[in-house]
């Protein structure tokens, strides 16, 4: 039976994961182990009852391929992406991920002066390196995407190298860090001295198409400010602990960046073409493919193709049917695995209240 051994290192994480098929009562069961290396790993099922080997071998190659997709490797190294077909797109430099919070915390943020507060943009995550005549486009899962001819003469105009931390929207980038300058990583720096570095490497030339993410630092701003970006239905705000360092991936909670969201927002696989510009959406589930309902495509997008990732904003989840409740289509994604669109991600209709008898 197949048994495979995948690893993952980089920063502080040093984890590893181990998946098989194993026959049991007739059939097939894939079951799973995680955990930091060394250490007891947590184990688990795939599936909850035997199933068929070919079914079976589907789970297990999702699952491997859905792992692999966020940099896990066979080799024990751990190095992300390597021996997998992303390894020559692959950079070794991560962003920074953020955790969310509810509004209720937002106001202590606002009323804490260690706390800065940006606008969160409805675009992609990029970091932009320049390292001479050499400009590199690195998304959030660490690889080397293609970029706009603007953005690229934008940075090769700087007599400086750097590492730039933004959102692209269009072809703009949307900067609010600044992650390395010239020789000089400043990653472990904290973020109020990163900012300011920032902001002199932005007023020595004048780009056009890199635009500064505007900050707020003090509460009667960071209050003014996140109360006109929701009455503009924009898509949220980050804030930014201005003592601490960037640290890569994603804490498993607080961090010393956290964001919140006006409206929700996730990515689907498109299965399959209706009538009348509309896509089904799905999401994996308990080892399956899940419905998560259907979404119109406005007259100015080309419709997506079967098996593509899009990302659509929408109220909630409902838990009866698996659909999300008022989706808006917002576009596709290139830098998300189909693996990675779990229903996991969804966020659902809270449940009633239970009556007391």
């Amino acid at each position: 039976m197949e048994h495979i051994t995948l690893y993952y290192r980089h920063g502080s994480s040093d984890k590893m994961y181990q998946a098989s098929i194993q026959p049991a009562d007739g059939g097939f069961i894939v079951p799973f182990a995680f955990g930091r290396r060394g250490t007891t790993l947590q184990t688990g099922t795939k599936t909850h009852a035997p199933v068929a080997y070919e079914e079976a071998k589907k789970i297990f190659d999702r699952l491997i391929a859905e792992k692999q997709a966020k940099g896990y490797t066979p080799g024990t190294e751990g190095t992300p992406y390597q021996h997998t077909p992303r390894e020559t797109q692959t950079t070794g430099i991560l962003p920074q991920l953020l955790n969310p919070i509810d509004e209720d915390f937002v106001r202590k943020l606002i009323a804490n002066p260690l706390w800065w507060m940006q606008e969160k943009f409805d675009g992609r995550r990029l970091m932009l390196q320049k390292r001479g005549a050499t400009v590199t486009g690195i998304n959030r899962r660490g690889l080397q995407v293609a970029l706009p001819e603007t953005l690229v003469a934008d940075a090769l105009a700087s007599g400086a190298d750097f590492l730039l931390d933004g959102e692209a929207v269009g072809d703009q980038l949307f900067v609010f860090d600044l992650l390395r300058m010239d020789d000089a990583d400043l990653r472990p720096k904290p973020y109020l001295e990163r900012h300011l570095r920032l902001l002199h490497l932005l007023s020595t030339w004048a780009p056009s198409h890199l635009r500064l993410v505007e900050t707020s630092c003090v509460d009667s701003e960071k209050s003014r400010a996140f109360d006109d970006l929701k009455s503009k239905d924009r898509e949220g705000v980050v804030f930014k602990q201005i003592d601490q360092p960037y640290t890569t991936g994603r804490p498993a909670s607080g961090g010393p960046a956290l964001k919140f969201k006006f409206y929700e927002t996730a990515s689907f696989v498109v299965g399959g073409i209706n009538g009348k510009r509309s896509v089904e959406l799905t999401v994996i589930g308990a080892g399956r493919t899940c419905s998560s309902g259907n979404v119109t495509i406005p007259p100015n997008h080309p419709v997506p193709a079967i098996g593509q990732v899009i990302d659509c904003r929408y109220l909630y989840a409902i838990r009866e049917s698996g659909s999300i409740y008022q989706p808006v289509y917002l576009g596709p994604r290139d830098d998300v695995a189909p693996e990675e669109c779990t229903s996991a991600k969804l966020k659902w209709k809270p449940e009633p209240p239970t009556q007391a008898a």
